[in-house]
Formats: structure tokens, sequence, C-alpha cells
């Protein structure tokens, strides 16, 4: 007589859909879910309206920005929680976001290395029959170029890993951006516009984030949270360290870049 086996019931993830939700807003709803809850989150935001350029947590504005031209045109720099690279979105960007229980997807070692190729493997399933689709290094790509970057913050029991897509990009904002000293190995000398693509030129908008629900559903159980729901799951007085850098602040960076400048000249 044969043992009944005993069918493994996926975790559950809290599935919230944001549309153009402002960028500062959605850092500081994830910083606050990764510290406080103990549910596992999935974010999809679809856009944001004003261009916002959003840093680090160690990134240094002289190192990254044309900061003269941001100052100028007053697009807005926000430094965030997590680590990565730095990047201009805006109501052409699509992001998704991860926030987990270390335990949430079994055998999963909780460290970037890890988390990322996991990552990788959930994208695929996205974007099975959809150009030539790779994680490199740390970026999301088709073929030899960049259209989904990521970032990480791992805690002692949970890990959120959320990337902004270009599904569309304006040139213009590209020229906000410095070109990086620490590049991928793959980038090699390409500027931003070389080394970047729209997704829209791949796959619609809606596809992608349907997609992206439908793969979710082989690793996780769904249960969706409308966005007026969220206010059970937030404490107002929660002390965000994600924040606007001030226009002193960036005005005080670039006067230092421009010392800097003047004694190596």
């Amino acid at each position: 007589m044969s043992t009944p086996q005993t069918k493994i019931v996926p975790p559950l993830i809290n599935l919230i859909r944001y549309n153009g939700l402002p960028i500062l807003q959605q850092l500081h709803v994830e910083e606050q879910l990764l510290r406080t809850s103990s549910d596992n989150w999935c974010i999809v935001n679809d856009g944001t309206e004003d261009p916002t350029i959003v840093m680090g947590i160690s990134g240094v504005p002289s190192d990254l920005l044309e900061i003269e031209s941001v100052l100028r045109d007053g697009i807005p720099v926000i430094r965030r929680f997590s680590g990565g690279g730095t990047v201009i979105v805006d109501s052409g960007t699509v992001f998704v976001t991860l926030i987990c229980n270390k335990e949430a997807v079994p055998d999963l070692q909780p460290y970037p290395r890890p988390i990322m190729s996991w990552s990788g493997h959930l994208y695929d399933r996205v974007f099975r029959g959809i150009g030539d689709f790779h994680l490199r290094e740390n970026d999301y790509v088709f073929g030899n170029c960049k259209f989904g970057g990521n970032a990480q913050s791992i805690t002692k029991t949970r890990w959120v890993h959320h990337t902004s897509f270009l599904w569309d990009y304006d040139v213009r904002n590209m020229a906000y951006l410095k070109h990086p000293k620490r590049v991928p190995e793959y980038r090699v000398a390409r500027d931003h516009l070389e080394f970047i693509c729209r997704m829209k030129d791949y796959m619609p908008r809606s596809m992608f984030i349907d997609r992206t629900i439908e793969a979710l559903e082989t690793d996780f159980s769904l249960r969706c949270i409308e966005p007026n729901g969220m206010a059970s799951f937030l404490d107002e007085k929660f002390r965000h360290s994600t924040r606007l850098l001030t226009r002193q602040e960036l005005e005080a960076a670039n006067y230092a870049s421009l010392d800097e400048i003047s004694m190596l000249s």
C-alpha cells in the first residue's frame, strides 16, 4: 500500500499593485514592510509621475550626477535604503519589488548572489520566447543591452530585491547621470544610450506585468491587497532612512567637487 504524499503548500505572498505611486512613497512603503512586517510582499508600481534620480545608500552625488544640470532643472534626488547603483525613473519605468522572509523560497541562501540568481530564473519565465533575455552580472538584459537594474537589502531575517524596468525612457534624462566609475564588465566603454534598451520594443507593458504575476505563482500563493487597504500594515510614525537630498546638500557636493577639480588642475 503506497503512502500518500504530503502536498507542499507554497508560501503566501501579498501582491499590491500601484499605478503611478511617487517613487519616494513606494520606497517608504518598501522600507517599512522590510523592517516591520513578517509577511512576504510583491509590489508592482506602474510608473512614477515626475522624473526622479534614485541613488543607493552609499551613493556619492558628485561621482554619479551632473549636479549643476540637476539643480538647474530641479530634478529630485533620493537616497534609498538599499545598495546598488543610480537610476533616473519616470512614467516610463515599471517597478517590481520582492520582500521576503529568509525561509520563503526553499533552499535559497539569503545572500546577494543567490537571490540575484533566483530572480534571474523568475524572469526567465516572464521573458520566455521574448528577446534574448539574460541575467548579466547584476542586470537584466536583452542581448547586450540593459533594461532592468536591481538593488537589494538583506536583514537578519528578511530580504528585499527591487528592480526598475525601462519600459521606455526619455533620452534627455540620461544626461543627468555621469558615467559611473564602476561599471559591469559587459558594458565595456559604452555610454548610457548604447548600454540600455527599451522594453516596449519587445513586449506590451500590460503583458509584462501580467506575466510577472503569473511567474510568481510558481513559487508563491498570491493574495491581492488593494492600495487603500495598506493603512493597517503601515505605521505613520515609522522613521525612514530613505529620503530626498536637500538642495543645500547637492550644492555643497557640487562645490566640493569643483574645489577638488581646481586643486588637481
